[in-house]
Protein backbone atom coordinates (compact mmCIF):
# COMPACT_ATOMS: atom_id res chain seq x y z
CA UNK A 1 0.00 0.00 0.00
CA UNK A 2 1.25 3.90 -0.89
CA UNK A 3 0.60 5.40 1.85
CA UNK A 4 2.35 9.37 2.01
CA UNK A 5 4.17 9.96 5.02
CA UNK A 6 6.57 13.15 5.80
CA UNK A 7 8.97 12.25 3.42
CA UNK A 8 6.66 12.69 0.55
CA UNK A 9 7.24 15.80 -2.27
CA UNK A 10 4.19 17.04 -3.66
CA UNK A 11 7.20 18.17 -6.41
CA UNK A 12 7.30 14.78 -7.25
CA UNK A 13 3.52 13.45 -7.86
CA UNK A 14 2.86 9.46 -8.07
CA UNK A 15 0.43 7.76 -10.48
CA UNK A 16 -1.04 4.49 -10.51
CA UNK A 17 -2.61 5.39 -7.16
CA UNK A 18 -5.85 3.57 -5.72
CA UNK A 19 -8.19 5.48 -3.68
CA UNK A 20 -7.04 2.66 -0.62
CA UNK A 21 -3.61 3.99 -1.11
CA UNK A 22 -4.57 7.68 -0.31
CA UNK A 23 -4.79 9.60 3.27
CA UNK A 24 -8.09 11.74 2.66
CA UNK A 25 -10.37 14.00 4.35
CA UNK A 26 -13.34 15.81 3.57
CA UNK A 27 -13.25 14.44 -0.12
CA UNK A 28 -14.75 16.53 -2.71
CA UNK A 29 -15.04 15.85 -6.36
CA UNK A 30 -15.64 17.73 -9.30
CA UNK A 31 -15.83 15.91 -12.54
CA UNK A 32 -14.83 18.04 -15.35
CA UNK A 33 -16.38 16.55 -18.65
CA UNK A 34 -14.12 18.84 -20.73
CA UNK A 35 -10.99 17.56 -19.68
CA UNK A 36 -12.71 14.10 -19.00
CA UNK A 37 -10.73 14.35 -15.53
CA UNK A 38 -12.12 13.57 -11.95
CA UNK A 39 -10.76 15.99 -9.50
CA UNK A 40 -10.40 14.94 -5.63
CA UNK A 41 -9.81 17.72 -3.54
CA UNK A 42 -8.58 17.45 0.11
CA UNK A 43 -6.41 19.35 2.61
CA UNK A 44 -2.93 19.20 2.80
CA UNK A 45 -0.18 19.87 4.71
CA UNK A 46 3.50 19.26 6.08
CA UNK A 47 2.92 15.87 7.76
CA UNK A 48 1.16 14.05 5.30
CA UNK A 49 2.81 15.74 1.77
CA UNK A 50 5.55 17.38 2.86
CA UNK A 51 3.99 21.11 2.54
CA UNK A 52 5.92 24.12 3.89
CA UNK A 53 2.51 25.14 4.96
CA UNK A 54 -1.33 24.09 5.04
CA UNK A 55 -3.02 24.17 1.83
CA UNK A 56 -5.47 22.13 -0.40
CA UNK A 57 -3.84 19.49 -3.01
CA UNK A 58 -5.76 17.95 -5.76
CA UNK A 59 -5.49 14.11 -7.05
CA UNK A 60 -6.58 12.82 -10.89
CA UNK A 61 -8.12 10.56 -12.40
CA UNK A 62 -9.79 9.56 -16.10
CA UNK A 63 -11.81 6.79 -14.54
CA UNK A 64 -11.77 6.77 -10.59
CA UNK A 65 -9.94 3.93 -10.16
CA UNK A 66 -6.47 5.08 -10.52
CA UNK A 67 -5.27 8.54 -9.28
CA UNK A 68 -2.38 10.63 -9.49
CA UNK A 69 -0.79 13.51 -7.11
CA UNK A 70 -0.91 15.34 -5.13
CA UNK A 71 -1.11 18.37 -6.76
CA UNK A 72 -1.09 21.52 -4.70
CA UNK A 73 -4.12 24.11 -6.03
CA UNK A 74 -3.45 25.82 -2.76
CA UNK A 75 -1.12 27.09 0.04
CA UNK A 76 -2.28 29.80 3.50
CA UNK A 77 -0.19 32.71 2.91
CA UNK A 78 1.18 34.59 5.24
CA UNK A 79 -0.25 37.79 6.26
CA UNK A 80 -3.80 36.49 7.08
CA UNK A 81 -6.29 35.91 9.42
CA UNK A 82 -5.72 32.20 9.56
CA UNK A 83 -2.69 30.73 10.80
CA UNK A 84 -0.97 29.08 7.90
CA UNK A 85 0.46 25.71 9.67
CA UNK A 86 -2.72 25.42 12.08
CA UNK A 87 -4.55 23.50 9.39
CA UNK A 88 -7.68 23.44 6.62
CA UNK A 89 -10.82 21.67 6.68
CA UNK A 90 -13.40 20.47 4.23
CA UNK A 91 -12.10 22.26 0.69
CA UNK A 92 -14.59 22.27 -2.17
CA UNK A 93 -14.30 23.97 -5.60
CA UNK A 94 -17.27 25.14 -7.74
CA UNK A 95 -17.56 26.47 -11.07
CA UNK A 96 -19.50 29.96 -10.90
CA UNK A 97 -19.68 32.68 -13.90
CA UNK A 98 -16.64 31.96 -15.49
CA UNK A 99 -14.44 30.92 -12.51
CA UNK A 100 -13.56 28.10 -9.94
CA UNK A 101 -14.03 29.00 -6.46
CA UNK A 102 -12.34 27.24 -3.64
CA UNK A 103 -14.18 27.24 -0.14
CA UNK A 104 -12.12 25.91 2.56
CA UNK A 105 -12.46 26.03 6.49
CA UNK A 106 -9.10 28.27 8.45
CA UNK A 107 -8.67 28.51 11.67
CA UNK A 108 -5.64 30.54 13.83
CA UNK A 109 -5.54 28.79 17.60
CA UNK A 110 -3.79 33.10 18.82
CA UNK A 111 -6.71 34.83 17.62
CA UNK A 112 -9.41 33.97 20.52
CA UNK A 113 -12.46 34.21 21.00
CA UNK A 114 -14.39 34.63 24.77
CA UNK A 115 -14.74 30.71 25.89
CA UNK A 116 -18.42 29.62 25.58
CA UNK A 117 -20.05 28.99 29.62
CA UNK A 118 -21.38 26.11 27.81
CA UNK A 119 -18.31 23.87 27.18
CA UNK A 120 -14.99 24.31 28.83
CA UNK A 121 -12.95 24.27 25.27
CA UNK A 122 -10.63 27.26 24.08
CA UNK A 123 -11.80 29.06 21.67
CA UNK A 124 -10.64 30.97 18.53
CA UNK A 125 -10.91 32.18 15.29
CA UNK A 126 -12.51 29.16 12.74
CA UNK A 127 -14.50 29.99 9.75
CA UNK A 128 -14.55 28.95 5.61
CA UNK A 129 -12.39 31.16 3.24
CA UNK A 130 -13.22 31.78 -0.17
CA UNK A 131 -10.49 31.91 -3.12
CA UNK A 132 -10.61 32.52 -6.48
CA UNK A 133 -9.24 30.78 -9.99
CA UNK A 134 -9.17 30.36 -13.65
CA UNK A 135 -8.08 26.90 -13.11
CA UNK A 136 -9.50 23.59 -11.32
CA UNK A 137 -5.70 23.18 -10.91
CA UNK A 138 -5.31 26.76 -8.98
CA UNK A 139 -3.53 28.27 -8.01
CA UNK A 140 -6.22 30.13 -5.92
CA UNK A 141 -5.95 33.31 -4.04
CA UNK A 142 -8.04 34.28 -1.14
CA UNK A 143 -11.01 37.19 -1.66
CA UNK A 144 -10.99 38.06 2.24
CA UNK A 145 -7.59 38.29 3.35
CA UNK A 146 -9.01 39.73 6.83
CA UNK A 147 -11.41 37.26 7.80
CA UNK A 148 -13.37 34.54 7.03
CA UNK A 149 -16.96 35.28 5.15
CA UNK A 150 -19.06 34.47 8.41
CA UNK A 151 -18.53 36.73 11.43
CA UNK A 152 -15.17 36.18 12.93
CA UNK A 153 -16.93 36.08 16.59
CA UNK A 154 -19.00 32.89 15.63
CA UNK A 155 -16.72 29.31 15.27
CA UNK A 156 -18.13 28.03 11.77
CA UNK A 157 -17.13 25.40 9.67
CA UNK A 158 -17.31 23.16 6.18
CA UNK A 159 -19.32 26.17 4.51
CA UNK A 160 -20.43 25.06 1.17
CA UNK A 161 -22.25 27.27 -2.21
CA UNK A 162 -25.84 27.20 -2.60
CA UNK A 163 -27.63 29.32 -5.39
CA UNK A 164 -31.16 29.59 -4.83
CA UNK A 165 -33.93 29.96 -7.36
CA UNK A 166 -33.76 33.29 -7.81
CA UNK A 167 -29.43 33.00 -8.41
CA UNK A 168 -28.29 34.49 -5.17
CA UNK A 169 -25.14 33.01 -3.63
CA UNK A 170 -25.28 31.62 -0.17
CA UNK A 171 -22.73 29.88 2.18
CA UNK A 172 -24.47 27.05 4.01
CA UNK A 173 -22.27 26.09 6.98
CA UNK A 174 -22.35 24.22 10.56
CA UNK A 175 -21.89 26.66 13.64
CA UNK A 176 -19.55 24.78 16.17
CA UNK A 177 -20.95 22.86 18.89
CA UNK A 178 -18.07 24.02 20.63
CA UNK A 179 -19.84 27.77 20.87
CA UNK A 180 -23.26 25.90 21.12
CA UNK A 181 -23.28 22.27 22.53
CA UNK A 182 -25.87 21.65 20.17
CA UNK A 183 -24.65 22.37 16.63
CA UNK A 184 -26.39 23.99 14.07
CA UNK A 185 -26.66 24.25 10.15
CA UNK A 186 -27.40 27.76 9.17
CA UNK A 187 -26.57 29.40 5.92
CA UNK A 188 -26.01 33.40 4.95
CA UNK A 189 -26.64 34.96 1.89
CA UNK A 190 -23.09 36.55 -0.05
CA UNK A 191 -21.95 39.24 -2.58
CA UNK A 192 -22.21 38.48 -6.45
CA UNK A 193 -18.43 37.71 -6.30
CA UNK A 194 -18.56 35.69 -3.07
CA UNK A 195 -15.86 38.22 -1.46
CA UNK A 196 -18.09 38.94 1.68
CA UNK A 197 -21.26 38.40 3.26
CA UNK A 198 -24.36 40.07 2.07
CA UNK A 199 -26.90 39.80 5.06
CA UNK A 200 -27.23 37.80 8.37
CA UNK A 201 -27.38 34.20 8.92
CA UNK A 202 -30.22 32.11 9.04
CA UNK A 203 -31.29 29.19 11.26
CA UNK A 204 -31.65 26.20 9.40
CA UNK A 205 -31.76 23.10 12.44
CA UNK A 206 -29.65 21.82 14.57
CA UNK A 207 -27.96 18.47 14.98
CA UNK A 208 -30.78 17.17 18.04
CA UNK A 209 -33.56 17.30 15.28
CA UNK A 210 -32.18 14.05 14.20
CA UNK A 211 -34.03 11.17 16.00
CA UNK A 212 -31.27 8.87 15.93
CA UNK A 213 -28.39 10.90 17.11
CA UNK A 214 -28.21 9.74 20.42
CA UNK A 215 -25.57 12.77 21.63
CA UNK A 216 -22.07 12.39 22.53
CA UNK A 217 -20.64 12.97 25.95
CA UNK A 218 -16.69 14.42 25.84
CA UNK A 219 -14.71 14.40 28.57
CA UNK A 220 -14.73 17.51 30.87
CA UNK A 221 -17.68 18.83 29.26
CA UNK A 222 -20.97 18.18 31.44
CA UNK A 223 -23.80 16.60 29.58
CA UNK A 224 -24.80 16.08 26.07
CA UNK A 225 -23.11 17.54 22.79
CA UNK A 226 -24.37 17.06 19.48
CA UNK A 227 -21.96 17.41 15.82
CA UNK A 228 -22.93 19.35 12.74
CA UNK A 229 -20.00 18.57 9.64
CA UNK A 230 -20.17 18.47 5.82
CA UNK A 231 -23.38 20.22 4.65
CA UNK A 232 -24.12 19.48 0.79
CA UNK A 233 -27.06 20.67 -0.98
CA UNK A 234 -28.55 18.67 -3.99
CA UNK A 235 -32.13 18.88 -5.72
CA UNK A 236 -33.68 16.05 -6.64
CA UNK A 237 -35.14 14.94 -10.04
CA UNK A 238 -38.63 15.41 -8.36
CA UNK A 239 -37.65 18.65 -7.28
CA UNK A 240 -36.93 18.56 -3.36
CA UNK A 241 -33.74 20.27 -1.80
CA UNK A 242 -32.13 17.34 -0.03
CA UNK A 243 -29.13 17.99 2.54
CA UNK A 244 -26.24 15.63 2.82
CA UNK A 245 -24.85 16.25 6.24
CA UNK A 246 -22.93 14.26 8.99
CA UNK A 247 -22.69 14.15 12.93
CA UNK A 248 -21.97 11.24 15.60
CA UNK A 249 -24.05 8.91 16.73
CA UNK A 250 -22.14 5.92 19.86
CA UNK A 251 -19.24 7.86 19.06
CA UNK A 252 -18.69 7.14 15.41
CA UNK A 253 -19.11 9.41 12.30
CA UNK A 254 -22.81 8.98 10.65
CA UNK A 255 -23.54 10.07 7.01
CA UNK A 256 -27.62 11.31 6.69
CA UNK A 257 -29.90 13.30 4.90
CA UNK A 258 -32.30 16.24 5.84
CA UNK A 259 -34.83 17.76 3.29
CA UNK A 260 -36.70 20.35 2.93
CA UNK A 261 -40.20 20.59 3.11
CA UNK A 262 -41.01 23.51 1.17
CA UNK A 263 -38.25 22.69 -1.07
CA UNK A 264 -36.50 26.28 -0.85
CA UNK A 265 -33.56 26.87 1.66
CA UNK A 266 -34.78 28.43 4.21
CA UNK A 267 -36.95 25.00 5.12
CA UNK A 268 -38.44 23.94 7.67
CA UNK A 269 -36.49 20.72 7.54
CA UNK A 270 -37.01 17.21 7.70
CA UNK A 271 -34.72 14.60 9.18
CA UNK A 272 -34.21 11.19 7.07
CA UNK A 273 -32.77 8.06 7.51
CA UNK A 274 -28.87 8.04 7.20
CA UNK A 275 -27.32 6.63 4.47
CA UNK A 276 -23.90 4.80 6.09
CA UNK A 277 -22.38 4.79 9.48
CA UNK A 278 -19.89 2.74 10.46
CA UNK A 279 -17.50 5.76 11.57
CA UNK A 280 -18.08 6.77 7.68
CA UNK A 281 -19.42 10.52 6.78
CA UNK A 282 -18.42 13.85 5.52
CA UNK A 283 -20.03 13.09 2.04
CA UNK A 284 -20.73 14.79 -1.14
CA UNK A 285 -22.78 13.75 -4.20
CA UNK A 286 -21.69 13.88 -8.13
CA UNK A 287 -22.40 12.43 -11.37
CA UNK A 288 -20.11 10.64 -13.33
CA UNK A 289 -18.89 10.75 -17.42
CA UNK A 290 -21.98 8.06 -17.15
CA UNK A 291 -24.56 10.25 -15.38
CA UNK A 292 -24.41 7.79 -12.46
CA UNK A 293 -24.89 9.64 -8.94
CA UNK A 294 -22.12 8.58 -6.60
CA UNK A 295 -21.46 9.17 -3.04
CA UNK A 296 -18.06 9.82 -1.96
CA UNK A 297 -17.52 9.93 1.68
CA UNK A 298 -14.36 9.48 4.37
CA UNK A 299 -13.93 6.26 6.63
CA UNK A 300 -12.73 5.79 9.14
CA UNK A 301 -12.69 9.35 10.79
CA UNK A 302 -9.19 9.52 12.47
CA UNK A 303 -6.29 10.23 10.18
CA UNK A 304 -3.92 9.14 8.78
CA UNK A 305 -6.26 5.77 8.49
CA UNK A 306 -9.27 7.63 6.82
CA UNK A 307 -9.61 6.78 3.04
CA UNK A 308 -11.97 7.81 0.39
CA UNK A 309 -14.89 5.24 -0.35
CA UNK A 310 -17.18 5.38 -2.95
CA UNK A 311 -20.85 4.57 -3.04
CA UNK A 312 -23.09 4.11 -6.40
CA UNK A 313 -26.23 6.14 -5.51
CA UNK A 314 -30.01 6.32 -6.33
CA UNK A 315 -32.04 9.27 -6.91
CA UNK A 316 -35.85 8.78 -5.67
CA UNK A 317 -37.63 11.49 -6.19
CA UNK A 318 -37.90 12.55 -2.94
CA UNK A 319 -34.29 11.80 -1.68
CA UNK A 320 -31.15 9.82 -2.23
CA UNK A 321 -30.52 5.97 -1.54
CA UNK A 322 -27.40 4.01 -1.23
CA UNK A 323 -27.44 1.38 -4.13
CA UNK A 324 -23.94 -0.41 -3.65
CA UNK A 325 -20.58 0.32 -2.26
CA UNK A 326 -18.15 0.49 -5.11
CA UNK A 327 -15.59 -1.69 -3.91
CA UNK A 328 -14.02 -2.11 -7.01
CA UNK A 329 -12.90 1.52 -7.15
CA UNK A 330 -12.51 2.52 -3.24
CA UNK A 331 -11.05 -1.20 -2.71
CA UNK A 332 -7.25 -2.47 -3.26
CA UNK A 333 -6.26 -3.09 -6.76
CA UNK A 334 -7.32 -6.92 -6.19
CA UNK A 335 -10.69 -5.92 -5.04
CA UNK A 336 -11.23 -5.09 -9.11
CA UNK A 337 -10.83 -8.35 -10.18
Amino acid sequence: MKIYNEASDTAHPKRGLRLSDIPAHDPFVVADRESGTYYLYTGGGPQLHGMERCGVVTYKSADLRHWEGPYVVFTVPDGVWANPRHGDWAPEVHAYKGSYYLLVTLYNNDRRLPDSPLIPMPNHWRGTAVAVSSSLEGPFELLQPDGPAVHSSLMTLDGTLYIDEEGRPWMVYCHEWIQMRDGTVEAIPLRADLSQAAGEPIHLFKASEASWDTAEHTPGVEGSIYVTDGCQLYRTRGGHLVMLWSSYDQGQYVQTQARSVSGSLKGPWEQLEPHVRGDSGHGMLFRTFEETWMLILHQPFPMPDSRCKLYEMEDAGDRFRVVAAREDLHGPEDASV
